[in-house]
């Protein structure tokens, strides 16, 4: 059993490691600075796009003399972000600024309804989540149609630049996707100063420029996706360099009995950090992350706490082998890390029971896979093409109802109308597998209209 599970390991994770890196350094070898020919000089079309947004935003107010290219500067500093997601919104559509251009105040919003039919059995959930996929299918909800204005929400955002702070943003969101998809809670709310970030924000775990862009608000169920309250320090070094650490407070989900176990209060914070290599202007990368945690939880049968070192890592990729398309893959694994990841975050695993052993608890072996490609018809118009999987590794095959692995297929298409209204369609496909051998399957088509300003 250790050997099979061993060989499936070295099958699902480690041969599209090596493909990865072989990938990586082939288009590291093929860009090199001295022959860069005229196809490379072209700007990238997500960039163009970009640049569109920025035209769009407006100065309220001003005693600039150029008004216009200092609100361009700050808000290059909202919009090449490493932390920022294809979900966050787009800049408010009016700014105030500073007599002097160094200061520029908005607030914005998004309206985002997304409509969804199912078919082949339905999810009971917005997010497409394998995890959820009903084991058997239920006769009475094979289709489902619905919608939803989760994600629909407000955010205010502060940017600047001064001797004493350097650049700097303070940054708030908060959206309609809590209790029922329509409850009101905050998504993110953090400072930036230089190369020091504190609040509620992105884990440093994650890698959000490695993951495809979804109408699905969920996304791939391989990634790993989480927001933390946290301190990080990111910097960029020797051109080619950026590395970044972080201090977590942590939060933990564990598989407890409250009779022979009990969880515990965490008090140890988890750490985070990668260190990165980036080319075409950090627009492209390969990052290796790692992860460290200490989980807590209490022996009930022997009246004793325990710590359980908890770990992850990741490698991923976004690469830009042409200005119009961009390849993404991210590949993880750890233990006691299922909490971070999209599927396993569903349950309880990042501890579980040791089989036979009454009062004891383990980290489980967890991995998870994101391949995909993006393509630019137009700045206006792209796709994603993206195959997903987490698997569960336990000690133990418990050859019952227990998560064995999910499967998540998407391809999409977004449209900008304009600056601030997107239209985007997608297709949907999920299966999840049981230790029993039992497996459900999904399909769904989905819908997005959103309105930015």
């Amino acid at each position: 059993m250790k050997l099979r599970r061993a060989d499936m390991i070295i099958k699902r994770i480690f041969t599209p490691v090596i493909l990865f890196i072989l990938f990586s350094l082939g288009s590291l070898s093929m860009k090199g600075e001295e022959n860069v020919t005229e196809e490379e000089k072209k700007p990238l079309v997500s960039d163009v796009r970009i640049t569109g947004m920025i035209d769009n935003t407006h100065v309220l107010y001003s005693g600039s003399d150029n008004p216009k290219d200092s609100l361009s500067r700050l808000l290059n500093i909202f919009y090449y972000d490493q932390f920022r997601h294809f979900q966050d919104p787009r800049a408010p559509y009016f700014m105030f600024m500073s007599k002097k251009g160094d200061l520029a105040l908005g607030v914005g919003g998004q309206v985002k309804i997304r409509g969804y039919f199912d078919w082949n059995g339905s999810i009971p959930t917005v997010g497409f989540i394998p995890y959820d996929i009903p084991i058997p299918k239920d006769p009475t909800s094979m289709r489902a149609l619905s919608a939803s204005p989760s994600g629909t929400g407000l955010f205010f955002t502060l940017l600047g630049n001064n001797k004493l702070l350097g650049n700097f943003m303070a940054y708030f969101q908060a959206d309609f996707s809590g209790y029922n998809n329509r409850g009101f809670r905050i998504k993110k709310a953090y400072i930036t100063i230089k190369e020091w970030t504190a609040g509620y924000a992105v884990s440093t775990f994650e890698d959000t420029q490695a993951e495809p862009s979804t109408v699905d608000g969920a996304g791939p169920n391989g990634i790993n996706s989480r927001k933390n309250v946290l301190v990080r320090y990111f910097k960029s070094f020797k051109k080619h360099w950026a590395a970044a650490g972080s201090v977590e407070f942590p939060s933990e989900s564990i598989s407890a009995d409250g009779i022979h176990t009990a969880s515990c209060t965490p008090y140890i914070p988890d750490f985070a950090a990668f260190i990165q290599y980036q080319w075409d202007n950090a627009s492209s990368h390969l990052r290796l992350s790692g992860l460290l945690r200490t989980l807590v939880y209490r022996d009930l049968v022997k009246g004793q706490n325990h710590n359980i070192t908890g770990w992850g890592v990741q490698l991923s990729t976004v690469i830009n082998p042409t200005p119009s398309m961009n390849l993404f893959g991210i590949i993880s694994t750890g233990r006691g890390h299922a909490s971070y990841t999209t599927d396993l975050g569903n349950g309880d695993f990042d501890l579980i029971p040791v089989p036979d052993k009454e009062g004891q608890l383990y980290a489980p072996w967890a991995a998870g896979l994101v391949l995909g490609v993006q393509y630019y018809f137009t700045p206006k118009i792209f796709s994603n093409i993206a195959f997903s999987e987490q698997t569960y590794y336990p000690k133990r095959n418990p050859k019952d109802t227990y998560y064995r692995y999910g499967l998540y297929a998407v391809g999409n298409v977004f449209w900008d109308i304009t600056p601030r209204l997107e239209l985007g369609l997608e297709y949907l496909h999920g299966k999840r597998m049981n230790f029993n051998g039992e497996s459900g399957s999904a399909d769904r088509i989905m819908a997005m209209f959103m309105v930015s300003f």
